[in-house]
């Protein structure tokens, strides 16, 4: 494999390509430590050392420190060493790593976002969230089946009723203009036309609902 080009990332970090194609991201020492320069041949054995040892290893501590600081989707994850320009099999290595020993888990993620925001958005919305954080449609599902298992559920119309009251909305004195506005304002929070329906025409000024 012929070194075709090195160039800076960082100041002890660099691009390596081979064949005229991007291959990976090493430390300065690592270039010394492997002689790899432009225009000469990198070995067989050493582009196995680098590929199989060196960038899993460290994929697989990159990964460990992000997830000290908070939790991530695998697909996250996945983006997150993409954006540290890993090889694609170091990548893969290195979630599989980390989901092995329970560090990253879909499922537990989703039951965890649903009961922290099932009192402030609705289920539409919720759903729509995860699915934009990588959560499989399935996983998703099972999740709210769970929660609902245990008891923990919400009401979409008490949430709706809820925010028009903030919004100072009065379904007896609202003008159509006020209505449809409000109505705009829930079905962008992800409610159901029904739901927005119900608790525009409702009495919402007595906090009975």
């Amino acid at each position: 494999m012929l070194v075709t080009q090195i160039s800076e990332v960082t100041k002890s970090r660099c691009r390596v390509y081979l064949d005229g194609q991007f291959a990976f991201v090493l430390y300065k020492g690592e270039l010394r430590r492997f002689q790899i320069k432009e225009n000469q041949e990198l070995s067989e054995e050493s582009y196995r050392e680098i590929m199989t040892q060196i960038l899993p290893k460290r994929a697989k501590l990159r990964s460990m420190n992000l997830l000290q600081s908070r939790d991530y989707t695998r697909r996250q994850l996945e983006d997150k060493l993409k954006q540290g320009e890993y090889p694609q099999e170091c990548i893969e290595e290195a979630v599989a790593y980390v989901e092995a020993y329970g560090y990253i888990d879909d499922e537990r993620y989703a039951r965890d976002f649903i009961e922290y925001h099932l009192a402030s958005k609705s289920r539409t919305r919720i759903e729509m969230d995860l699915l934009r954080k990588g959560i499989d449609k399935e996983v998703i599902r099972r999740a709210f089946v769970q929660l609902t298992d245990l008891g923990v559920e919400q009401d979409e119309l008490v949430m709706a009723c809820d925010l028009l009251r903030k919004k100072k909305y009065c379904a007896d004195t609202a003008t159509r203009q006020e209505q449809q506005k409000m109505y705009g304002f829930l079905y962008r929070k992800g409610f159901c036309s029904d739901i927005i329906s119900r608790a525009l025409s409702l009495d919402i000024t007595s906090n009975s609902v």
